[in-house]
């Protein structure tokens, strides 16, 4: 019988500033249309335009603050001989294990934020409905080592992957 266990790696330290950053671009917009508002209507101490800016303030505080450091500490990962095991989520939280029977292509993803903190994402796509499993905010050199495991472990499982 297989016990299962919480994967045991987390991802760099460095993701929760990632998530910060991508948080707080995602904010970005909403707080220049809110400041547009309030200059085209020239009423910046109403109520409605107090209110809502007060409201987004908070919110925007709690999903740049409390979310990366409540996904830090849920985000897990973990290879094996047998398989890529990984828990995501903040608020919905996933486990996806792929076995390595199933793994099909493995590729290294660093966008524009991902390359200034050093950080990539490794997909491993496998022969399921269910999409890839992504390992996200790994610091590069820990990336490519996991990129190169990986590819050893599956050229010597066999199977077709399908």
């Amino acid at each position: 019988m297989i016990t299962m266990t919480d994967p045991a790696w987390r991802p760099s330290p460095r993701a929760k500033q990632l998530w910060a950053i991508n948080a707080a671009l995602i904010w970005l917009p909403l707080f220049i249309a809110q400041i547009v508002w309030a200059v085209i209507v020239d009423e910046w101490t109403t109520w409605p335009h107090v209110a809502v800016f007060a409201v987004s303030v908070v919110l925007a505080a709690l999903d740049i603050v409390v979310t990366p450091i409540w996904r830090y500490r849920v985000h897990r990962w973990e290879i094996t001989d047998a398989a890529v095991y990984t828990r995501t989520g903040w608020f919905n939280q996933e486990r996806r294990i792929a076995p390595i029977s199933r793994v099909q292509t493995v590729d290294t993803e660093r966008g524009p934020i991902d390359r200034l903190l050093g950080l990539s994402t490794v997909t491993v796509t496998t022969a399921s409905s269910a999409g890839a499993v992504k390992i996200t905010a790994l610091d590069k050199d820990v990336a490519d080592k996991t990129v190169a495991q990986l590819t050893d472990i599956a050229g010597r499982t066999l199977g077709d992957a399908t």
